[in-house]
């Protein structure tokens, strides 16, 4: 267990590697993959073809549409004969009659209506709604038996009506009033029914009979030559091969296997994407909730191509991938965003027909999207990037309907607006990010920009409670964010973390000098004591942000804006005072900063502490002072591991130089 708890997060690590390839291979369609790649318009670039062995020709879509659509056509409507509704005509019309007033002409009426009925009803009476066509033939079941009859053979319920209304004025119209007109008209109700189950079912049987083959290829028959072009018969032929090589492949005893393949060839690409991280991105691989985002991210790109491939191939094009590398940039950098994207595409390349133009497609737009989209929380931008990728994909589509047939004739409306229905879910990805944040403890541009407003609580409660570092931290934010943007850094994030990077001095803030206005506490205490009031500022400033819930990569530059430098006065006033002193009493905890940005703030934040005891300054002054500070930064290590280059050092010293220059209204002296 003791084994488990010191190497949790390279188990955590190899489970998530697991668990992602073993979701992806669960995702891939159930048969073995066909060694050749069939493109419909092209020319066939492999060896010539020989059917392998016998296999029979599968008909196309088109041609078992056509067919089925052909049977269902023949297939005559089926209606069922009720003589319930006869019987109950009869009784109904018998039982009224017997009310009416006894007469001859009574009698004469009721007995001809009741003959001309018994006629309609052996004919038959169909709803008027059924009645499509005179020339319309129609299976009728009666109990057990089938006749075929003509729909003109038979009566519709208005016929019939119209038959007895008829019938009444050979006897003149007044004899029946109109009440008992009516109410005999209303006994008059069809005695067929259309049986939509019966008609069902025969055309169901009837499409269950067609014979999905048209031929057969015997083995060692040529099916196709390099350099002919994949299109009509050998198209058919070839697709046939595919399904009878995937259908035998999968039913066979070696399954195992297959599955065994596909888990390999998605493991290697999940490994790449892990040792890319590792390798150049240690910080992000060692952060586990980071790399769980990566790949839920790269599993929901799979998942989404997955549905769209069930429900309809072509509606992969309507997958927002460009999702995934915008994602990555907020959260990550453009390099992650591009490899994330390349090793999604070869895991969905599994799913998607015509692979090839699929690939390409994704990865110019992802680039697009990576290069045009710096600032997502511009809404302006994603716009922007937004129309540029539908334009891409527009013109990448007919580039490729150029190649294959020549014209545009074939070109589908359809898929460009899929492209379109693609775009518009891409301006998702704003609520996405913010869901993101709060599952993962992410943070992204919108939320640096909220936090870079001086009127937020934490930094109004740090300019009521130490007014001198509030106006500091401003000052080191305007230099960091010089320099930041200087070596290409991230520079709201940079400016942020150093407006942010002293909150801890809230506690004590008389006990630094930027506080002080003419009394000095630490002339009464011990230089151990005042070294621990100013050691415990870090500390304290990672408790209260932790307390107003700031992101973890502004509480970094907490953490490391001194790294594990020394506090070097109270130092040496301990060691005046006792030369055994322990150095590591006078020690920052750390850890050292790890990025660009941080380095920067511990730069800045260096330099304009100790600008502040400059006398006299000039311009030649203030290069050799700001050279001696970071000098010294670097002489302690404090940059082995920010991913930091002694030519941007040399940069941020330029920058840090000129702008406490201009602050102090100097001039650099140019030699005569």
């Amino acid at each position: 267990m003791s084994l488990f708890y010191r190497y949790q997060a390279i188990f955590f690590r190899a489970l998530l590697c697991v668990v992602t390839t073993a979701i992806v291979v669960y995702l891939l369609p159930r048969g073995a993959s066909f060694q050749y790649e069939i493109q419909e318009g092209k020319p066939w670039q492999y060896e010539t073809l020989l059917a392998p062995y016998d296999f029979p020709i599968q008909k196309s879509e088109e041609e078992l549409s056509i067919e089925k659509e052909a049977l269902e056509a023949n297939i005559p409507r089926y209606f069922s004969v009720q003589d319930k509704v006869v019987s109950t005509f009869l009784s109904s019309f018998d039982q009224y009659a017997s009310t009416l007033p006894a007469s001859p002409e009574f009698n004469a009426i009721l007995i001809n209506w009741r003959t001309v009925m018994e006629e309609i009803y052996a004919k038959g009476i169909i709803a008027d709604a059924q009645f499509i066509s005179f020339d319309e033939s129609i299976a009728l079941v009666k109990n057990t038996s089938q006749t075929t009859v003509s729909i003109s053979d038979l009566y519709s319920e208005k016929q019939a009506k119209d038959t007895l209304l008829k019938q009444l004025t050979e006897f003149g119209n007044d004899v029946l009033s109109e009440t008992t007109l009516q109410y005999l008209l209303s006994l008059v109700v069809p005695s067929i029914s259309y049986n939509d189950d019966l008609t069902r079912q025969f055309k169901a049987e009837a499409v269950a009979a067609i014979i999905p083959v048209r031929g057969l290829v015997t083995k060692g028959t040529r099916i196709i030559a390099k350099g002919e072009v994949v299109e009509g018969e050998k198209l058919q032929k070839l697709q046939s091969l595919q399904q009878e090589f995937e259908s035998q492949t999968w039913t066979q005893s070696n399954t195992i296997w297959i599955i065994l393949g596909y888990s390999l060839l998605v493991l290697i690409p999940v490994l790449l994407l892990f040792v890319f991280l590792w390798r150049t991105r240690k910080t992000f691989f060692e952060n586990n909730k980071r790399l769980t985002f990566l790949c839920l991210n790269v599993l929901l790109m799979v998942l989404l191509t997955k549905v769209a491939v069930d429900i309809d191939p072509q509606y992969v094009y309507a997958v927002p991938i460009c999702m995934l590398p915008l994602l990555m940039r907020t959260f990550f950098d453009t390099r992650v965003a591009l490899f994330t994207l390349m090793i999604t595409l070869f895991l969905i390349a599994f799913l998607v027909p015509n692979s090839y133009e699929f690939i390409y497609l994704q990865i110019m737009a992802g680039i697009l999207a990576s290069l045009t989209v710096t600032d997502l929380y511009r809404r302006a931008k994603l716009f922007i990037s937004v129309g540029l990728i539908v334009g891409l994909y527009a013109v990448s589509y007919i580039a490729f309907t150029l190649i294959h047939d020549g014209n545009l004739l074939q070109l589908s409306y359809d898929v460009l607006l899929l492209f379109v229905v693609n775009g518009l879910a891409i301006l998702f990805v704003q609520p996405l990010i913010y869901i993101f944040e709060k599952l993962f403890g992410l943070v992204s541009d919108a939320s640096l920009l909220e936090l870079s407003d001086t009127n937020s609580r934490l930094l109004r409660e740090l300019a009521d409670k130490a007014p001198g570092t509030f106006q500091h931290s401003l000052q080191v934010a305007n230099i960091a964010e010089a320099a930041a943007n200087a070596i290409g850094a991230n520079t709201l994030l940079t400016r942020v973390g150093a407006l942010y990077h002293d909150v801890g001095k809230m506690k004590n803030p008389v006990f630094f000098s930027e506080n002080q206005a003419t009394y000095n506490p630490h002339d009464d205490l011990e230089p151990e004591v005042s070294a621990k009031i100013i050691i415990d500022h870090v500390l304290n400033g990672i408790a209260s942000a932790r307390k107003s819930k700031l992101p973890d990569r502004v509480i970094d530059f907490i953490r490391t804006h001194h790294g594990t430098t020394t506090v070097l006065y109270f130092f040496q006033q301990a060691k005046q005072n006792n030369s055994d002193v322990e150095k590591g009493q006078y020690e920052y905890p750390g850890p050292k900063p790890f990025s660009k940005e941080t380095a920067i703030v511990m730069i800045s934040d260096g330099v304009e502490a100790a600008s502040k005891s400059l006398k006299e300054p000039t311009a030649e002054k203030i290069f050799t002072f700001v050279d001696k500070i970071v000098q010294r930064l670097m002489d302690e290590k404090q940059f082995l591991e920010a991913n930091i280059t002694l030519r941007e050092i040399e940069t941020i010293k330029r920058v840090l130089s000129e702008k406490l220059i201009s602050s102090y209204h100097l001039r650099v002296s140019y030699p005569e």
